[in-house]
């Protein structure tokens, strides 16, 4: 019986996937105005927003309190679909996210997942040049937007 526990528990920490890394970027400007800023240039940029969540007013509607919080889920089939060519599995992340939210203090910041680290143990190379595309790009949208 042990040594079914003892394998278990090994084929289990091979299966779960990576955390990714987070990044974040301070704000200067509420979530809302953050938000539409990074609305903004994602569009600008020739990428489609596919859909804005408002945690915030999600929790509301079920009378519950959470901080300041959206989401935005956007790509760009030019840079996706080389990523799910290369592993069709890449399509649980994508399209990219980005949250805004408020912490504790009051102060705001964008998040979002490094895509190399979001497609470790995928069949994705993490030298890809649409991973370096990806990376890039969440890089300058999130500055644009927090400015």
């Amino acid at each position: 019986m042990k040594n079914y526990l003892i394998a278990g528990a090994i084929a289990m920490s091979t299966t779960l996937p990576a955390q990714a890394e987070l990044l974040s970027v301070p704000s200067k400007k509420p979530v809302a105005q953050t938000m539409d800023a990074l609305q903004a240039a994602v569009e600008t940029a020739g990428a489609k927003v596919f859909a804005r969540v408002d945690h915030a007013g999600g929790a509301a509607n079920v009378g519950a309190e959470l901080a300041d919080a959206e989401l935005l889920i956007f790509g760009n089939p030019k840079i996706g679909t080389p990523a799910m060519q290369a592993d069709i599995k890449a399509g649980l992340f994508l399209p990219l996210k980005v949250l805004a939210y408020e912490d504790a203090s009051g102060a705001v910041f964008l998040t979002y997942e490094d895509p190399a680290q979001m497609f470790a143990g995928l069949n994705i190379a993490e030298d890809a040049d649409f991973v370096a595309t990806m990376r890039g790009a969440l890089s300058k949208l999130t500055a644009a937007a927090a400015q």
